[in-house]
C-alpha cells in the first residue's frame, strides 16, 4: 500500500513537484505536467504523452531526448484535463505541430480530443493517438476498444524517434499507427493496488490464485487461475501473445520482436529475471529473434503485484526506431552526442482574467446565488457518498469515481463562490464552475460534468431570470453534449441511462405547465428509478466493459451519482421557491 503521503488529494501534484525537482537535467515543470529541459528544436514535431498518476515511469519519466517532448499528468488514475494537456502541448510546441499520445481509456480520449480541437483552433496543429495493445480487454475483431498498457512505451518511442529524425506531423502519426498495429500485451496479477489514503486494495485475489488479463488502473483481471510457478507464468504470457499475431506477420518463425517484461509495482526485479529466462527461451524456440529486450518497471500501477509481457513485431523501420537512442529520467538507450539547446523563456499566455466577470442583470445575479447553493449541495452530497461511489465503481472499474467526483465538485463549488463574489450572473457562474470541475477532476466524469455545467450556463446566460423552460433547455443541451462527447447511448450502463430520462421527463413536465420545482421533482424521481435499473445492464462503454459480467447486480457509479445530485438540487430549488 501507499504509506508516505500528506493529503491524499494532493498526492499527484506533490509527486510531480518532487519528480521535477529531482530531474532538472531532463525536465522542467509547466502547468499540467512537464516538458523537456531543453527547447523542442524549431520545426520538429512535439510528441506529448500523458495520463493519470500512479504509473511511473509513465508518463513523466519518459520525457527527454529521443522520447517524449512533454507529459501531461492527471490525478491518480485519472486523465489530465484538456486545459492541462493544452498547457503542456503549447510549452512543448516547436512550430511543427503536436501529436498527443495516451492509453485508450474513455477519460483520456475525451480530454486529449478536446485539447487537440482547442490547440488546432489556436493555430497549433494537433493530432491524437490512443495505444490499444492489451489483448485481454477485447477480441481482435474489436481491437480499437482495447486498453493501452505497457505497449505505450514502444509506440511512444517509435513516434518520438520518427519526430527526432524530422518526420512531419502526419508521418509521425502514421508511425504511431504502424507501431501500435504490431504491438500486443498481456498481463497477470497476484494482488491489487491500494491508492493513497485508502485502507484496502481496489481488488483482491484469493490465496494461491492469480488474476489474468488485468488493467493498469486497479481493474480486476478478466479471469482467475491457480497461482503459477515462474516458468508457468512465462509460458502463459508467451503462448497468449503468440496466439495472436499482427495481420502482416505470417509466423513467429524468422520474425524479430522488441520484448518488454514489465513489473507493475511490487514484483522484484530478481523475480522478473526468473520469469524472463523462460520468456526468452520460449520465444527463441518459437523462432523469434529478440531485439533489445527491456525487463523492469516501465508502466506500473502503484503497488500492484503483477507482470505483463509486450511484444512489438519489428520490420526494418520499427527496429531502427526501437534501437534509436533516448535519454530520459527513467529510460535511456544508446548515446546522444548533439548538445541540447537551452529552452527559451516562454512568453506568458493571455490568461483569462479571473478577477472580472461579464456584465449581468440583477435577476441573473439572484439566480446565480441559487446556482451556487445548488453546487454547494452537490459537493456536500458527493462528500457524503464518496466512499459508496468508490465501492460501486470498484466492482468492475478502478474505484476512483468517488474521489474524482469529490475533486470536481469541490473545485466547482469554489469557482462558483469566487464568481459569485465578483457579481457574476448565473451563466458565467455555471460556466466557470464547469471549467473548474473538468480541470480538477480529470477523467471521464470530469469531462462530462464540465460539459453539463457549461451547457446549463450557456442556456441560462447572464441577462435574464431563468424560467423553467430555459432551465429545461439547458438540461437538454447538457444531455446532447454528453452523448455527443462520450459516444454513449441509453443501455450502455453509463450516466446517460439517467441523464436521458431526467432531461426528457423534465422537458415533458415543463411542457405540461408544471413549475420548475415540481417538474424537477418528477425528473429526479425518474433519474432515481433509472439509476437503480442500471444494475440489470451490462456495460458497453468505459473501463467496466471488459468486466461486464462482474457488474451485474450493481448500478453504474456515474448513473448513481447523477441521480443523487438531481435529488440534492431539488432540495435547493424547494428551499428557494
Amino acid at each position: 500500500m501507499t504509506r508516505l503521503f500528506n493529503d491524499p488529494t494532493a498526492f499527484a501534484d506533490e509527486a510531480l513537484e518532487g519528480f521535477a525537482a529531482a530531474h532538472r537535467r531532463w525536465v522542467r515543470p509547466v502547468t499540467g505536467g512537464v516538458v523537456r529541459a531543453g527547447a523542442t528544436p524549431a520545426g520538429q514535431v512535439a510528441v506529448v504523452i500523458g495520463g493519470g498518476s500512479g504509473h511511473y515511469p509513465a508518463f513523466s519519466g519518459l520525457v527527454g531526448r529521443g522520447l517524449a517532448h512533454g507529459a501531461a499528468v492527471g490525478n491518480v488514475f485519472a486523465s489530465p484535463s484538456a486545459q492541462q494537456i493544452r498547457s503542456v502541448a503549447r510549452a512543448a510546441h516547436g512550430g511543427a505541430g503536436v501529436l498527443l499520445m495516451y492509453g485508450n481509456y474513455a477519460g483520456d480520449v475525451l480530454h486529449f480530443g478536446q485539447a487537440a480541437e482547442r490547440l488546432t483552433s489556436e493555430g497549433v496543429p494537433a493530432r491524437t493517438f490512443a495505444v490499444t495493445d492489451d489483448i485481454s480487454s477485447a477480441g481482435p475483431e474489436e481491437a480499437a476498444k482495447r486498453r493501452g498498457i505497457a505497449g505505450d512505451l514502444p509506440v511512444f518511442k517509435a513516434a518520438a524517434a520518427a519526430a527526432e529524425r524530422g518526420a512531419d506531423l502526419e508521418e509521425v502519426l502514421a508511425v504511431a499507427e504502424h507501431a501500435n498495429a504490431r504491438t500486443r500485451s498481456f498481463g497477470i496479477a497476484f494482488s491489487g493496488c491500494t491508492l493513497p489514503g485508502a485502507d484496502h486494495p481496489l481488488f483482491t485475489v484469493p490465496e494461491a490464485r492469480m488474476a489474468v488479463g488485468l488493467g493498469i488502473h486497479g481493474e480486476p483481471g478478466i479471469g482467475e487461475e491457480g497461482l503459477p510457478t515462474a516458468d508457468e507464468a512465462a509460458r502463459l504470457l508467451v503462448t497468449s501473445l503468440l496466439a495472436e499475431l499482427p495481420a502482416d506477420v505470417a509466423s513467429p518463425e524468422g520474425s524479430r520482436a522488441a520484448v518488454i517484461l514489465n513489473g507493475l509495482g511490487s514484483v522484484k526485479y530478481e523475480e522478473l529475471f526468473v520469469v524472463y529466462r523462460t520468456v526468452s527461451r520460449l520465444l527463441t524456440e518459437a523462432g523469434v529473434e529478440i531485439v533489445d529486450p527491456e525487463v523492469g518497471e516501465l508502466v506500473t500501477s502503484f503497488d500492484m503485484a503483477g507482470i505483463s509481457l509486450t511484444l512489438t513485431w519489428l520490420d526494418e523501420e520499427l527496429e531502427s526506431l526501437w534501437r534509436a537512442s533516448a535519454d530520459t529520467p527513467a529510460y535511456r538507450k544508446g548515446a546522444l552526442d548533439t548538445p541540447e539547446e537551452p529552452a527559451p523563456l516562454i512568453s506568458a499566455e493571455e490568461a483569462v482574467d479571473d478577477l472580472t466577470v461579464p456584465a449581468s442583470s440583477a435577476e441573473s445575479r439572484e439566480s446565480a446565488a441559487v446556482a451556487l447553493a445548488a453546487l454547494e449541495a452537490v459537493a456536500a452530497t458527493v462528500d457524503t457518498h464518496a466512499e459508496e461511489l468508490g465501492r460501486i465503481d470498484a466492482v468492475a472499474g478502478d474505484g476512483d469515481h468517488g474521489i474524482g467526483m469529490q475533486r470536481g465538485s469541490t473545485a466547482a463549488r469554489q469557482a462558483a463562490a469566487d464568481a459569485h463574489a465578483l457579481g457574476a450572473g448565473a451563466g458565467t457562474l455555471l460556466t466557470r464552475a464547469g471549467d473548474a470541475w473538468a480541470d480538477k477532476a480529470g477523467g471521464t466524469s470530469g469531462a462530462l460534468w464540465g460539459t453539463i455545467l457549461r451547457a446549463l450556463g450557456t442556456a441560462l446566460g447572464d441577462q435574464v431570470r431563468p424560467d423553467a423552460a430555459r432551465v429545461s433547455e439547458g438540461v437538454t443541451r447538457a444531455k446532447d453534449g454528453v452523448m455527443r462527447l462520450g459516444g454513449a447511448e441509453v443501455g450502455d450502463k453509463t450516466m446517460v441511462d439517467v441523464l436521458v430520462p431526467f432531461a426528457d421527463t423534465l422537458a415533458a413536465a415543463v411542457a405540461d405547465g408544471s413549475p420548475l420545482t415540481a417538474a424537477w421533482d418528477r425528473a429526479a424521481t425518474a433519474a432515481e428509478e433509472a439509476a437503480v435499473a442500471t444494475a440489470d445492464l451490462l456495460p458497453r462503454k468505459g473501463r467496466a466493459r471488459p468486466h461486464a459480467e462482474k457488474s451485474l447486480g450493481t448500478p453504474d457509479a456515474g448513473a448513481h451519482s447523477l441521480a443523487l445530485i438531481t435529488r440534492a438540487v431539488h432540495g435547493v430549488l424547494t428551499d428557494n421557491h
